[in-house]
């Protein structure tokens, strides 16, 4: 039997899930890396330059599994393969993502793997194009200086989240190269429309697994 100041293994592991558990639910985004190769200096160099709004947490890919069930977080098995460590993202994704981007140019035996962001999981080709995003920052800009006529929707932008801005951004660039002149409102409004049938087809399937 173990003393009071001994915990059995298991003990450890389910204290160990429930942080990495904790840890899903409460990030805004997740990015997989493999640090094989990397040497301890190294990761305390990566964990610095990805700030304080980015924990990386080291786990066994056994535990990181559970830990991504218990949080309703799927899709990530695949990845979870080799020396696994996760970067879970507090704060901006894309700034997250450039810090990983920036680290790796320098230190080519990190390898990301991919990440989850917006109840998806995300290819590694994914994570590469949010790192090569413009900043929030720039991109706000360049929208609410389009939107000098709509004030009320060029305020919503400074609160909305960083895909959302690069969703905007893009619609009004794809819109303009199709017609050759259309407004940033029509562009709002489009992604506008769509994340508004994203979150009805959401409700629809909640629905229907109520009901089953």
């Amino acid at each position: 039997m173990a003393t009071e100041t001994e915990r059995p293994p298991n003990a450890d592991k389910v204290a160990a899930v429930a942080e990495i558990a904790a840890e899903f639910r409460d990030a805004s985004a997740m990015v997989v890396t493999e640090y094989r190769g990397l040497s301890m200096k190294q990761i305390s160099q990566l964990r610095r330059s990805l700030g304080t709004d980015v924990t990386y947490t080291v786990a066994k890919n056994t535990l990181v599994k559970r830990a991504a069930a218990d949080a309703g977080v799927e899709g990530l098995d695949d990845l979870l393969v080799g020396p696994t460590a996760i970067a879970f993202v507090s704060g901006e994704p894309v700034d997250a993502a450039k810090a990983l981007r920036d680290f790796q140019r320098d230190n080519k035996a990190l390898v990301v793997k991919g990440g989850y962001m917006e109840g998806r999981a995300l290819s590694a080709v994914e994570v590469t194009q949010l790192a090569d995003l413009e900043s929030r920052e720039v991109l706000l800009g360049k929208l609410a200086g389009a939107m000098k006529g709509n004030l009320t929707k060029a305020a919503q932008l400074f609160s909305a989240p960083a895909s959302q801005v690069a969703r905007l951004a893009q619609a009004l660039q794809d819109k303009r190269a199709a017609e050759g002149t259309s407004s940033t409102e029509d562009a709002v409004a489009a992604v506008e429309s769509a994340d508004a049938e994203a979150a009805t087809e959401a409700a629809a399937e909640n629905t229907e697994t109520a009901d089953a």
